[in-house]
């Protein structure tokens, strides 16, 4: 990747990274009140364009930050205290609704889920609540309860999803980092899409509470940053349990693994989509320079060679957790009757498969751990295309029915899922750009609790490349013409 220095940064509105932004409120060199002021500024100039906000807590968000200022002027110090972020709205922020991209008018809810208690506990500003599709279900963010979030890089195109909101507030300069969720890559998907770092860690490292296995353990809270160390430092604050969730890993220090040398790894260049019932193909412009990334990786002392891990037919394991977890949200839900006729037919699936199916898709993950894992007997990581294929136009997928909507999302985006099955680490790297100016993105994947590996390989990426100092053009933030 060749940055051209008209395409960097130059100064416009925008915002800086999480590390640099809460060193410059430690340091006194800015207010938490006038970092949320201009967060908020920049927010409601790009909404009508980008459309990456479902709910702006405009009021709360200010007094929060004044209070974040009382703290740091009496010497306090937490480790985004004060820092405005963004998080998905399917995450609890109390005195707030969580629509999950549905319609209809929800009540708010009572309590902060786990990883906002933990991002509040840390000093965050929670300004807002970002864009999601349907229960999260696609890989666009559109939809009849708030319209469709736009790529910063190319507004006729999707950011991706079902994290496509807090992914193009987070490309396009309007928060320092935002949380996602990833259940089949939404997560990495549009971090791919939207050139940004998107961590999806081991299963528990971020607390889902109040649902202690969302969708049925395939689906994690994540990380959307533009640099890895910011990535880390969001990943840190927010990870940790609630009481009684179920999966617990052991505690890691991602900050520091940023700065650490990797050393010598054995890497595997998986191009091969894992096994579908549908067919799937890496289109040529993803392959170019997923290769090229591979090439840079063996330029830096890495051994790379292509291997593909013996996933064999996991995608039998995946269809029961993830149609059983949407009957699970369906159950709860306010207003069943303006649900998706999409997400109506996946709940039912989901009945159907909810008793012996899901209890053997669940018994075989045991299975899936020993056979993949004795991949990494051989290799320390993989390197995988995140997508097939560059993010599609705005309306590609909306009004499709279900079995072609499935067909669609499987053409373009078969590779991130086994690793939810498995409930292992992937990060999402930026690889270049397709033509037209559209990113896409490669995927560093690990075994169990391999995040410390991965965010200090991306951070060694990162500075050979420095990927982060490539910026959206700036009509998107003003008007809707293509941003390509």
């Amino acid at each position: 990747m060749t940055l051209d220095p008209a395409d960097r940064a130059n100064g416009a509105d925008r915002a800086e990274g999480l590390v640099e932004t809460a060193r410059a409120l430690a340091d006194g060199e800015v207010s938490a009140r006038e970092l949320v002021e201009r967060t908020l500024a920049r927010i409601e100039t790009a909404q009508g364009t980008l459309n990456a906000f479902r709910l702006v807590r405009a009021e709360a968000a200010l007094a929060e930050a004044e209070a974040a200022d009382r703290e740091l002027s009496a010497g306090m110090r937490r480790p985004l205290l004060g820092v405005p972020v963004a998080v998905k709205d399917d995450m609890d922020v109390a005195g707030e609704p969580t629509a999950f991209g549905c319609q209809g008018e929800h009540p708010p809810v009572a309590e902060d889920g786990e990883a906002v208690r933990r991002l509040r506990a840390a000093g965050a500003v929670i300004v807002g609540k970002t864009n999601t599709c349907e229960l999260g279900q696609w890989p666009f963010t559109e939809g009849p309860a708030f319209g469709s979030t736009r790529n910063p890089w190319s507004t006729e195109h999707t950011p991706g999803g079902s994290s496509g909101g807090s992914a193009a507030a987070v490309a396009a300069g309007l928060v320092p980092g935002a949380l996602g969720s990833d259940g089949a890559g939404s997560v990495r998907i549009p971090a791919s899409w939207t050139h940004l770092i998107g961590i999806k860690p081991q299963r528990g490292r971020i607390s889902t509470w109040p649902r202690g296995e969302s969708f049925q353990g395939i689906t994690v809270n994540g990380t959307l940053t533009r640099t890895v160390a910011d990535g880390a430092l969001l990943l840190d604050a927010a990870s940790g349990n609630h009481d009684l969730d179920p999966h617990r890993p052991p505690a890691v220090d991602a900050s520091a693994a940023v700065g650490r040398d990797p050393g010598r790894l054995r890497v595997a260049l998986a191009l091969k989509p894992p096994f579908t019932a549908l067919p799937a193909r890496l289109r040529p412009e993803v392959r170019a320079h997923v290769v090229e990334l591979a090439e840079k990786l063996a330029a830096l002392g890495h051994t790379v060679e292509e291997a593909d891990p013996p996933y064999g037919q996991i995608g039998l394991t995946f269809i029961p957790r993830a149609t059983a977890g949407i009957a699970e949200w369906v159950a709860d839900a306010p207003f069943p009757a303006l649900l998706d006729p999409r997400t109506r037919g996946a709940a039912r699936l989901g009945r159907l498969l909810g008793g012996a199916p899901l209890r053997a898709a669940r018994r075989a993950e045991a299975v899936l751990h020993r056979r993949i894992g004795a991949f990494f007997e051989t290799y320390d990581v993989v390197l995988a295309p995140t997508t097939a294929a560059p993010p599609p136009r705005i309306g590609a997928m909306l009004d499709l029915g279900g079995f072609a909507t499935d067909r669609a999302m499987i053409a373009a985006c078969p590779y991130a899922w086994p690793w939810n099955v498995l409930g292992w680490p992937g990060v999402n790297v930026p690889a270049g750009f397709a033509p037209g100016g559209l990113p896409v993105g490669a995927q560093l994947l690990g075994p169990a609790h391999s995040e410390p590996l991965l965010l200090s390989l991306a951070a060694q990426l990162e500075a050979e490349l420095r990927w982060h100092e490539l910026w959206p053009p700036h009509t998107t933030l003003t008007d809707s013409s293509p941003a390509v």
